[in-house]
């Protein structure tokens, strides 16, 4: 939309107060600062449950894989078969085998419920998510035998244990006697402390070598699992699908999908509703524009009959409207998109304020999953709702350029 000199100059005017347009000036001011808060709200929230589903994802397969082949009974036997067909299958990267079994610890009195984790010495010092969020210790000292394991800090602090502690793991299944089963209880020293970011895992997990793991829970040389990592994890589905029939008579495959079907499925479901909800800001947003500009035509009303008659034409008067109101809703979609940034920036910080002011905890780690706000920037999302914005406050500005253009001047001017 390209304006004439005059129509710059007087749109310019337009936006800036003039004598008399105090009340008109703080009214479009309150427009551009409802769209800056509707852009910010939405960029903010898009990108923290863009954030919280990719960390989620990313923490939650770090550990689990984009699926794995579960025996039957709790036990995979021939497992080492089941490695080699799924790693010759195309679009495997890894397969890993695996135990866990949920046990109970206790240390000076406490006890926990657990999840032990069994894993072969060279996977668990090559898995990033466990040795990147060591606190404490050394996970290098995990080694078949040494009697070592390393536990999540949350439920280090539920124990009271620390690095150097002797812990004792409680197993149902122990030896058989005259009066019944006797649990088994082994100690093991904990050599390393890790926090990986999600609540459930680290109030729970316990990591050991895959024989000492074999050995307290009496497998032999079974393991629980397979864990399976592929190229893409969308597609995992379509890449282990010529797996099944070779393992459907020791166990199922499970994809990180149906693992975790309830949780993704709600976090798509929030997403979508609240980018709708909040879209409504950005519209309410550009009612005030179209308030705004209809009051400044009224305003403007004998001004635009004086144009007329020195020869501005109907277009140009639309153009003139067209502009001040595109302009309010562009500079609040701009400094929406500048809060935005600056909020997801300085984040935590944020919510760490809020709840030092207020005493509330707003982020429990027990009900967020995660320790802390995270966040996720989609370019093409971002570009989406600046697009939406504009459109908005365009569309606003067409009935009051149009309310501008098709005024008469003989009608206004006629007792002048």
């Amino acid at each position: 939309m390209l304006l004439t000199r005059y129509e710059r100059f007087i749109a310019k005017r337009y936006l800036l107060p003039g004598k008399g347009d105090g009340f008109i000036f703080l009214v479009a001011s309150i427009s551009l600062v409802a769209v800056m808060l509707g852009v910010a709200a939405l960029i903010i929230v898009m990108s923290v449950m863009n954030g919280f589903r990719a960390e989620l994802f990313d923490k939650i397969v770090g550990l689990n894989g984009h699926a794995v082949v579960q025996g039957y009974d709790g036990k995979l036997n021939g497992w080492q078969d089941i490695v080699e067909q799924a790693r010759a299958t195309p679009g495997v990267k890894s397969a890993t085998p695996l135990i866990e079994q949920p046990l109970m610890a206790s240390f000076n009195g406490r006890v926990q419920g657990i999840l032990l984790r069994g894993m072969r010495v060279s996977d668990i010092r090559s898995n990033q998510l466990l040795k990147t969020n060591v606190l404490a210790g050394s996970i290098d000292e995990l080694s078949p035998g040494s009697g070592n394991v390393a536990i999540g800090a949350r439920l280090a602090e539920a124990l009271g244990a620390q690095v150097g502690s002797t812990i004792s793991l409680v197993s149902p299944d122990g030896q058989s006697t005259p009066f019944g089963s006797v649990p088994r209880i082994v100690a093991y020293r904990v050599s390393a402390i890790f926090e990986v970011g999600i609540y459930d895992y680290d109030k729970a997990f316990v990591v050991m070598p895959i024989e000492d793991a074999q050995s307290f829970l009496l497998l032999g040389d079974a393991v629980g699992m397979v864990e399976i990592d592929t190229v893409d994890a969308d597609r995992v589905g379509d890449i282990l699908a010529p797996l099944i029939p070779k393992v459907r008579d020791r166990g199922v495959i499970n994809d990180w999908r149906s693992m975790n079907a309830s949780l993704f499925e709600a976090l798509a479901v929030d997403r979508v509703v609240s980018f709708v909800v909040l879209s409504i800001i950005i519209l309410v947003a550009s009612f005030n524009i179209l308030s705004s500009l209809i009051m400044l035509v009224r305003a403007k009303t004998r001004d635009i009959a004086i144009l007329r008659t020195m020869g501005a034409s109907r277009s140009g008067i639309l153009r003139i409207f067209m502009t001040v109101g595109t302009t309010i809703g562009a500079l609040g979609t701009v400094a929406g998109v500048i809060l935005g940034f600056i909020f997801l920036l300085f984040r935590q910080s944020v919510v760490n304020g809020i709840q030092f002011l207020t005493g509330q905890n707003l982020w429990d780690p027990q009900i967020r999953y995660l320790t802390e706000l995270p966040s996720k920037v989609d370019p093409l999302e971002i570009l989406g709702i600046t697009i939406m914005a504009f459109i908005f406050s365009f569309l606003a500005t067409l009935y009051p350029a149009f309310k501008a253009a098709s005024t008469d001047p003989v009608q206004v001017l006629r007792y002048e």
